[in-house]
């Protein structure tokens, strides 16, 4: 079993943030879930403070988010942490982060 790094996905986020300066200075909260029988992202839900969904497309942002919660919910199977089946990503002022909720 591969041991759980605490930091590893705060440090990704970042990076991420780091990427798409432009899209995390906006605030705005993705609730995310898995499947109940895989571990695998299946739904999203995105609440922003301003209209800017397309650009959050165009820019490549949304999917590099998607895929990167998909990495982490694959990861923490991986290393048999729980939660892992669904929780938040907010953003605001450039300052990203994750709540794994039960």
């Amino acid at each position: 079993m591969e041991t759980f790094d605490p930091e590893f996905e705060q440090m990704r986020l970042e990076m991420l943030a780091m990427q798409y300066p432009d899209m995390v200075v906006v605030r705005g909260k993705v609730t995310f879930f898995a499947m109940d029988d895989e571990d695998r992202i299946a739904k999203t839900r995105w609440e922003l403070e301003k209209d800017i969904f397309d650009e959050l497309t165009d820019s490549g942002f949304k999917i590099h988010l998607i895929n990167l919660l998909d990495d982490f919910i694959v990861y923490r199977a991986r290393c048999k942490k729980s939660p892992r089946k669904r929780g938040v990503v907010s953003f605001e002022n450039g300052v990203i982060g994750i709540e794994w909720l039960k």
